[in-house]
């Protein structure tokens, strides 16, 4: 049995949590919580597998009690949000910088269609979050460090990068951030990300990103033609790919490995448009995506990275990459942005 404590100030969101969560034969809900303080004790008496985690609390909300949880007792959170605004939601991200693990938003109640579709996406995150036995937090990086490569290009790399992307899942957003933060203003080329993310918290993981971020960031649009020093994600619920003329198309072909947006979607077509002219890699993220299309764009001469085990939350995305001898380089997550920018300058 996992065992499954649930933080929620709300006396009916909280009842509801432990009937969803409940219903399920391999999770136990062994104690509840109405704010961070009594949190903290619970955490202490009840020794969950799994916490799931309200933010907005009276005494101490949810993202001060996951702090002092990761400082004390590091615990699998998973924060439940019922947050629907951008704003809102990018203080709930902030909870991902104190160390917990994915954010999901509140299942629609009984009776509403996607009650079933969002119960068994909060249930099954529940279960592989409470399989992660080390957490790991990365301060926030705000320069950017010395080159880590060397000036001297290797007769191998491209003679020039026209774009990158970036894919991740779980412990993806807290990667993505310390990447983006380390790049200067300066950064030449446009850089695409697909984050998995439960549906409706794009524009909040945007709107989190924007303070820590030097490059503009943005939701891509449909036929948006891709400026230099630029971010992209891929909104939710679309497959996004490039297509010549440096246009982003939106899709809505069917998910790939589950997830629409995919990265493996997406680095099939920087394979096809802009061969070996591109940067490409893969973060901490479970399952398989965008693994193959990584190998695909190596062999096309592209630069490609997978971050290491040592620091990734989970290791499933870059550790299959690795495994399929898709990624030039295994980088820790402080040497990503230093590489990028070698690339990017012609220095690698």
């Amino acid at each position: 049995m996992i065992k499954v404590l649930v933080v929620e100030d709300s006396s009916a969101v909280l009842d509801f949590l432990v009937y969803v969560l409940g219903s399920d034969p391999e999770l136990k809900v062994v104690g509840t919580a109405r704010d961070g303080m009594e949190a903290l004790d619970a955490v202490r008496r009840y020794r969950p597998d799994v916490i799931t985690m309200d933010i907005h609390m009276p005494k101490m909300d949810g993202l001060e009690a996951t702090r002092r949880i990761m400082e004390t007792t590091p615990t699998p959170i998973v924060i439940v949000s019922a947050g629907r605004d951008a704003k809102e939601l990018a203080t709930t991200f902030k909870a991902l910088e104190a160390g917990a693990l994915t954010v999901l938003a509140t299942p629609m109640g009984i009776g509403h269609p996607l009650h079933a579709s969002m119960a068994k996406e909060l249930v099954q995150a529940v279960k592989l979050m409470s399989e992660i036995k080390l957490v790991r937090r990365w301060p926030r990086a705000n320069h950017v460090a010395s080159a880590l490569f060397p000036e001297v290009a290797s007769p191998s790399a491209p003679a020039r990068i026209r774009v990158a992307a970036i894919g991740a899942s779980t412990g993806g957003p807290p990667a993505i951030q310390a990447i983006l933060a380390r790049l200067s203003k300066e950064f030449p080329v446009p850089v695409l990300i697909v984050q998995h993310m439960t549906a409706s918290f794009t524009e909040g993981f945007v709107e989190w990103l924007r303070p820590t971020v030097r490059l503009p960031i943005h939701v891509a649009s449909q036929h948006e033609v891709m400026r230099p020093g630029h971010v992209y994600v891929a909104p939710d619920g679309f497959q996004m790919k490039v297509s010549h003329g440096n246009t982003i198309v939106l899709t809505n072909d069917p998910p790939e490995s589950g997830s629409r947006p995919s990265a493996s979607y997406l680095f099939r077509s920087v394979a096809e448009v802009y061969g070996g002219e591109a940067i490409a890699g893969l973060l901490s993220g479970m399952g398989r995506d965008g693994a193959q299309a990584l190998r695909l764009l190596r062999e096309k001469g592209a630069i490609t990275f997978a971050q290491d085990e040592a620091s990734s939350v989970v290791h499933g995305m870059p550790g299959e990459a690795i495994r399929l001898h898709a990624a030039v380089h295994v980088l820790p997550l402080d040497k990503i942005a230093d590489m990028f920018m070698a690339a990017a300058n012609r220095r690698l």
